[in-house]
């Protein structure tokens, strides 16, 4: 179990830290109804996304995907991208260097 607190992002999403350092951070977001959503956004870290359960479709500039269970991908840095839910599930992001703003 993480010793970070679990964070509220928007209307039934949630994220908590997993571990971090300095060069490296895992976080958990936990979608828990289909059209949750994960805002468009964009940051300087390269974030690769493992999905560990449900659907999502992403966007990613300008394409659109949808994913599943075992699916992964890197977002590189200051791409916008931001995703729906489909099916309630748990995303698992690392970000390289970590994110100071989750801490």
């Amino acid at each position: 179990m993480s010793e970070f607190p679990v964070v509220p992002t928007g209307e039934n999403v949630s994220r908590q830290v997993l571990s971090e350092r300095p060069e490296l951070m895992v976080v958990a977001f936990r979608f828990e109804a289909e059209g949750a959503e994960g805002a468009k956004h964009n940051h300087p870290h390269v974030q690769s996304t493992y999905v560990e359960s449900g659907r999502f479709r992403f966007f990613l500039g300008e394409e659109e995907r949808e994913v599943g269970p075992g699916d992964s991908f890197v977002i590189p840095p200051n791409q916008i991208h931001g995703c729906v839910c489909l099916e309630p599930g748990t995303l698992i992001d690392c970000f390289t260097p970590r994110r100071d703003d989750f801490l």
